[in-house]
């Protein structure tokens, strides 16, 4: 399959503000996310003995609660808070391809699309799943305390909220609009897509290196993918899953297997 073209954006003399838009996104986003994710592996293997293997690692956590109504609110402005620089990025893409799809596939969801997601998280998961026991078996992660969350009646909502906000978070800013930003900038379609699989393991970079690099591989799959393709949707609905599979699973899984 060939790959497509990038439809050229519409609005005269806006090119050279192409890299500043996605600095800014960044910049308020998951650029920051891995310089920070970076200082924490740094503290980590600095102030704990047997360095990050020996580190409790939480990837969705939410303090015991006290009073339920406002505890869920919290949480649901923090997904809400999440949401914030993929509509920024939905409001920039629109200033440039207009409607339909915003040159990233983001129109109505396609049957083949939701079958390519659920292809794509088998694809990526089952592997994943056994990186994560080696990683930890190998001493390159930390103990990942997937979920740590009150047994409320809320919880699993919520969780499934935050997958959905990571998927979308994710896929369009990391995968389509700096695949889409780069490639206008003149950037080779190799150079973006290992530049922004590099992102995407930097900030997972708090879980440890093993991480970084099973993260990556998932960016250098997703993004090759989605050069061809231009169609958004499928990774969205796949990371959402995969999270989703992730934090629920973990829920009920972790007093029965020792590794999770």
């Amino acid at each position: 399959m060939s790959a497509a073209v990038v439809p050229e954006q519409t609005t005269a003399g806006r090119r050279e503000y192409f890299g500043l838009e996605l600095w800014a996104v960044l910049g308020v986003s998951f650029g920051i996310s891995g310089l920070t994710a970076l200082l924490s592996l740094i503290r980590d293997q600095i102030t704990i003995q047997g360095g990050i293997a020996n580190a409790n690692v939480s990837v969705v956590s939410a303090p015991a609660t006290v009073h339920e109504w406002l505890d869920l609110l919290d949480d649901l402005a923090q997904v809400l808070n999440g949401l914030g620089p993929p509509f920024l990025v939905v409001v920039l893409l629109l200033r440039s391809f207009g409607r339909p799809g915003l040159g990233i596939g983001l129109d109505r969801i396609r049957r083949r699309e939701l079958l390519g997601g659920v292809g794509l998280t088998a694809l990526i998961g089952l592997p994943g799943l056994a990186l994560v026991w080696l990683s930890h078996e190998l001493g390159f992660n930390g103990h990942l305390i997937v979920v740590s969350f009150p047994d409320v009646w809320y919880r699993v909502p919520v969780l499934l909220l935050d997958a959905f906000q990571n998927g979308a978070a994710e896929e369009l800013v990391v995968l389509a609009f700096m695949l889409t930003r780069l490639r206008q900038l003149g950037w080779s379609n190799e150079r973006a897509v290992i530049t922004s699989a590099t992102l995407r393991g930097s900030y997972h970079l708090y879980q440890g290196v093993g991480a970084f690099f099973g993260n990556m591989v998932m960016g250098l799959i997703f993004g090759t993918i989605f050069q061809r393709t231009r169609r958004v949707w499928p990774f969205v609905i796949a990371h959402t899953l995969l999270d989703a599979f992730s934090f629920v699973g973990y829920v009920y899984l972790h007093n029965h297997i020792d590794w999770i």
